[in-house]
């Protein structure tokens, strides 16, 4: 990773001293307009970002650990970041959470915003769209910094990538669907286009054709009110479909309402498996079959590794993934006619 650019790179660059560019920093009326405006062009040209914590602390000691997440909403995110928030207290770090709620410029701006108060390192969850801006902030920064469960950024020698297995777990849940007798397969939830979605689908259609299986996918936010939906547009436009496997159980769970509404059982009447195994999976009624993913344990592991990597100056491996197990419940256990 690059040298971070220092003030006194700032400096040279707009030709004036090292305490002129740190008064401009302050924002002090001592300095002319003019120059400032110099000042704040070639904080631009050489990518020099304000360390507000750095007038008392420096960042590899202020034990402030940054976590941006994409959705908090979702208790699966939520559940990493509480883990992860735990596993660095042991080891007496504080972690800074903040929401980018999918929105590539709200977390272009927490970026700044965690850098220029000087966290140790971060690890994010990325939102799509144009993150290119926020991670050349990283790289100027030159702070630790790990992409996990989702990859924008292709530099995973810079920002190295975990997740888990997704491709291993649709296939294992089709596998599953396949054996119980299921005819016809969708794979219901998740937005047409994104990386993630492509990545969870991809066991599936490789297994139902693998069994001359035609697939069929019906594309959604990953949420309850867009599962309920999906479900009513499969019920009505596709009645041979027997079976479903879900982008995530938010989705599921949504079906499993609108299948209430329409007195139709899962495990019964229609096969239907999650992902994620989120705790609310094994609450409901039936409960859900899910393909499990350890998120407590992986973010354990995440936060090892980057402590590891604050310590001992080496980055972990560029890519990661931590495999997932298929969870089988009443919503598609074998039925018993």
């Amino acid at each position: 990773m690059a040298r971070r650019p220092t003030i006194l790179d700032v400096a040279r660059h707009a030709g004036v001293s090292k305490s002129t560019v740190s008064l401009v920093l302050q924002k002090s009326p001592q300095i002319r307009p003019e120059t400032a405006e110099v000042v704040r062009r070639a904080i631009e040209a050489t990518g020099y970002v304000y360390n507000r914590a750095a007038a008392n602390l420096r960042s590899s000691s202020t034990g402030l650990i940054g976590l941006i997440i994409n959705d908090l909403r979702n208790p699966f995110f939520t559940e990493f970041a509480a883990s992860f928030q735990t596993a660095l207290f042991a080891r007496g770090f504080a972690t800074v959470i903040s929401d980018s709620g999918e929105d590539a410029g709200r977390q272009d701006r927490i970026v700044q915003s965690m850098i220029e108060h000087g966290v140790a390192a971060m690890v994010i969850s990325p939102a799509y769209g144009d993150t290119d801006t926020s991670f050349a902030r990283i790289e100027r920064a030159g702070i630790p910094t790990l992409q996990v469960l989702r990859q924008v950024f292709a530099d995973t020698g810079t920002v190295p990538f975990s997740s888990f297995d997704y491709a291993e777990g649709s296939a294992q849940a089709a596998r599953h669907l396949i054996q119980t007798g299921s005819r016809r397969i969708a794979f219901v939830g998740g937005l047409e286009g994104r990386p993630i979605t492509a990545e969870r689908m991809r066991g599936y259609v490789e297994e139902t054709a693998r069994a001359g299986m035609t697939p069929l996918t019906l594309f959604g936010r990953p949420s309850r009110l867009s599962g309920a939906e999906l479900a009513g547009r499969l019920l009505d436009d596709h009645p041979d479909v027997d079976a479903a496997i879900c982008f995530n159980d938010l989705t599921a769970l949504g079906m499993m309402t609108e299948f209430t509404r329409r007195d139709i059982r899962p495990g019964r009447d229609f096969r239907l498996v999650g992902f994620d195994a989120i705790e609310e999976s094994a609450q409901v009624w039936p409960p859900l079959s899910s393909v499990a993913c350890d998120i407590g344990r992986f973010a354990t592991d995440t936060a090892a590794a980057l402590l590891s990597w604050l310590d001992g100056g080496t980055p972990p491996a560029p890519v990661r993934r931590q495999p997932v197990d298929l969870i089988v419940r009443a919503s598609s256990a074998p039925r018993h006619d």
